[in-house]
């Protein structure tokens, strides 16, 4: 603080809010804020982590419409260019595709920040340039990053109904929602059975009489597959509570 009148430091807070419309304050410690920048590697992080969940919503929209031939197409990502280059009539995910590259890049720049952070000699960091360099652009990639991925990737987003409803009805998984009623062993030989018979799990259940048509299709409904645990005072059938349904 000896560098500039002390209405200075009080009116350059102020002009910094006013112009960014922030509620910036001064920090209370200007030699600890200025010995250390560990505040900015704390902000780093979280841009880290807003990255990172990019990274994985777009890995999980690139997984889920892959194909639409051999791989899940469950659904389809509107259409951002001609094609591929090499292969006639596939489309990339582009849209996906850059925003991870986006993501990346700013995962990378946490790195930088928290190496040039840990560089700071006793009262200065000589390093301060290379923070503020990686933050604006992490915070401008991300920004820029997010309004892609909004506008031009998740906006349009259609669902393959069919292939979707194809897809649970060939899984054996759904036996996992029949536990609290069949009990895991049960719901177990129903899935082993109709994998072996190359048949869905609910064919063999209603033939075996276990369930009826209506009993079944509440049982694997969205809300019943997505509710906290089991209902109250179920009991399980399987007796050996040491298997995945029981930490469900």
């Amino acid at each position: 603080g000896l560098g500039a009148p002390r209405t200075y430091i009080f009116r350059a807070v102020e002009h910094l809010k006013d112009i960014t419309g922030i509620g910036l304050a001064r920090a209370e410690n200007l030699v600890e804020a200025t010995q250390n920048a560990d505040v900015f590697v704390e902000v780093m992080g979280m841009l880290k982590a807003c990255a990172v969940s990019l990274v994985k919503v777009s890995t999980d929209l690139r997984l889920l419409s892959s194909g639409p031939d051999a791989g899940f197409g469950e659904i389809r990502l509107p259409r951002r260019q001609a094609g591929s280059s090499i292969m006639p009539g596939k489309v990339n995910p582009v849209i996906p595709e850059a925003v991870t590259q986006a993501a990346l890049l700013v995962m990378g720049h946490d790195q930088v920040v928290a190496q040039a952070a840990s560089r700071g000699d006793l009262e200065l960091n000589a390093f301060m340039p290379l923070i503020a360099d990686s933050l604006l652009h992490s915070c401008d990639l991300l920004a820029r990053a997010c309004t892609l991925l909004r506008a031009h990737c998740v906006e349009g987003i259609a669902a393959d109904e069919a292939r979707c409803r194809a897809h649970i009805d060939g899984a054996t998984a759904m036996a996992t929602a029949l536990v609290a009623v069949l009990g895991y062993e049960a719901a177990s030989q129903a899935a082993r059975e109709a994998a072996a018979a190359g048949r869905t799990v609910r064919d063999m259940v209603l033939e075996k009489g276990l369930l009826t048509a209506a009993q079944f299709d509440e049982l694997i409904t969205a809300e019943a597959v997505c509710r906290l645990g089991m209902p109250d005072g179920f009991r399980y059938a399987g007796g050996h509570g040491d298997n995945d349904a029981d930490h469900a």
